[in-house]
């Protein structure tokens, strides 16, 4: 394997040889990162065809961050070009409807939460609503401020700080519901 600075001048240069490395070095990886976002498997594997192309086209990497994190603010902003093109979060406003207030069981859903492996933990952040999900994923994974969410997604901050909120109610709940739906299976197969 070639170090970053060989790989990134190889890619520059258009080598095969290097593309095909970065592919296969982060491919899998990028590919959770775009289902994180599309929520969606098959279009996951496009926005990751398109951010792919993306890099290889225009390699604009100047190394002021690792090479893994340069390709995942690729592929997080060809995520985010995907959601905008479907209208997926075009009328993104702040919802009004009362959602439970989860604070008192908050930890115990956390240390609920803590059990769950990666992958199911993943596929209930997938399921939240689109502008939920997106929100979430930045603030959460990429650590955006909600005024960089809010600049990013073109919507108010207090827009983003609520479909945060929600996000995290609806998480909850959905990890209740997971963590129940396991407890009831185990008891069954007793």
């Amino acid at each position: 394997m070639k170090n970053e600075v060989e790989l990134a001048e190889g890619c520059r240069a258009g080598e095969d040889a290097a593309r095909r490395e970065l592919y296969t070095l982060y491919a899998k990886q990028m590919l959770a990162v775009c289902y994180r976002y599309t929520g969606d498997m098959d279009a996951a594997h496009d926005v990751l065809h398109d951010g792919f192309i993306r890099i290889f086209t225009h390699f604009t990497f100047r190394g002021e961050c690792s090479l893994a994190t340069w390709v995942t603010r690729v592929m997080v902003s060809q995520s985010i070009d995907y959601l905008r093109r479907k209208r997926r979060f075009e009328h993104l406003v702040v919802m009004e409807e009362q959602l439970p207030d989860w604070a008192d069981e908050e930890s115990a859903t956390v240390e609920a939460g803590d059990s769950l492996t990666e992958e199911v933990l993943m596929e209930l952040v997938a399921q939240l609503p689109d502008g939920c999900r997106t929100v979430f994923n930045l603030y959460v994974f990429e650590e955006k401020s909600h005024k960089e969410i809010a600049r990013l997604l073109g919507i108010k901050e207090h827009s983003s700080t609520s479909q945060f909120h929600r996000a995290k109610c609806l998480l909850i709940q959905k990890i209740k519901e997971y963590t129940k739906r396991k407890d009831e299976n185990r008891q069954r197969d007793r």
